[in-house]
């Protein structure tokens, strides 16, 4: 399964790289904001996507409206500190399937992504 990550943290990025690495998600883009994440999902055509909220230039919100209206199959997990329940509901509302807290642990980004396409197997 093609997975995209995408937050403008190199830390994040780099953990999440980490963790999939023993996983059956192969990673084709990474980007560090919104504009980014939209000239590489429609390059790379995930499936799957990691998503911040806080991010530069286009905002996870804007980004989770943006792939919607290129390809509304993507599974979007948002991973992000901003804990805002209205930030939360409306990320749902425009297509996002889950949603990790940060700081995350390896298991819990597993268990968030293993739930997040269950369904697809």
């Amino acid at each position: 399964m093609k997975i995209m990550i995408v937050d403008d943290s190199m830390v994040i990025r780099n953990k999440i790289t980490q963790m999939l690495k023993n996983q059956d998600f192969e990673i084709v883009a990474t980007a560090q904001n919104g504009l980014e994440a939209l000239e590489q999902y429609k390059q790379f055509k995930p499936d799957v996507m990691t998503l911040d909220i806080t991010m530069p230039l286009m905002d996870g919100i804007e980004t989770i409206q943006a792939i919607m209206d290129v390809d509304d199959s993507v599974r979007i997990l948002v991973i992000s500190a901003l804990v805002d329940k209205a930030t939360l509901i409306n990320a749902m509302k425009l297509g996002a399937y889950g949603f990790l807290c940060k700081p995350f642990s390896d298991t819990d980004l597993a268990d968030a992504l293993e739930e997040l396409v269950e369904d697809l197997n």
